[in-house]
């Protein structure tokens, strides 16, 4: 059994808490730190299945509302009142229309990750390839003064797309979560306070 296959405090305590992953932690911390999530803030949720990321913000948005989607189905039951899921590709016709119609958010998440190979070089270009789609739905449809927050694998890459963050928000920083697995390379890149009129 690998670390990666055996549960750990975070996995025993996710399912403790009716999430069904430990990646709930990590968008815990980023809240704890940065405030992205707000009541009555529409959320968009790219990537999201198990639903871990999506239950969270569906209890701190109080009256809000999620919008959700994943090429997986969630794992959720039940499944908030204020969570909508559309399954799906999102590079998809169908999908990018059904985001627009439910535009502008407040706030974007994304937890999403590549199939990996175990090739590093190739995991991470495929990461990026992600973050970059990420980053062009959050630039046509987060409003003004929203938040994103978006997994990246670190191989470079990360830097120049921080630097897109600083043009985008008025704060742009990476994040690590200390429930992040040790032997992960994944980090966050976080954008708070999207500015108005610049693409």
């Amino acid at each position: 059994m690998t670390g990666r296959d055996t549960p750990d405090h975070y996995t025993r305590r996710a399912h403790l808490e009716g999430y069904p992953a430990r990646s709930i932690y990590k968008l815990q911390e980023a809240q704890e730190r940065f405030g992205l999530l707000r009541p009555g803030n529409i959320v968009l949720d790219v990537g999201a299945a198990p639903g871990s990321w999506s239950a969270y913000a569906a209890k701190r948005i109080g009256g809000g509302r999620v919008f959700a989607v994943d090429l997986n189905p969630l794992n959720l039951s039940p499944v908030p009142g204020n969570l909508e899921f559309r399954q799906g590709d999102i590079t998809s016709d169908e999908v990018r229309l059904w985001l627009a119609s439910h535009a502008p958010f407040d706030v974007v998440l994304s937890d999403v990750a590549p199939s990996t190979t175990g090739n590093r070089t190739v995991d991470t270009a495929r990461s990026s390839a992600l973050v970059d789609t990420v980053l062009a739905i959050a630039v046509d449809h987060l409003r003004p003064g929203g938040n994103l927050i978006v997994k990246i694998f670190q191989g470079g890459e990360e830097h120049q797309f921080l630097a897109r963050f600083r043009t985008l928000f008025t704060t742009a920083k990476p994040f690590k979560p200390k429930s992040s697995r040790k032997e992960s390379f994944e980090t966050f890149l976080v954008g708070i306070g999207r500015k108005s009129g610049v693409d």
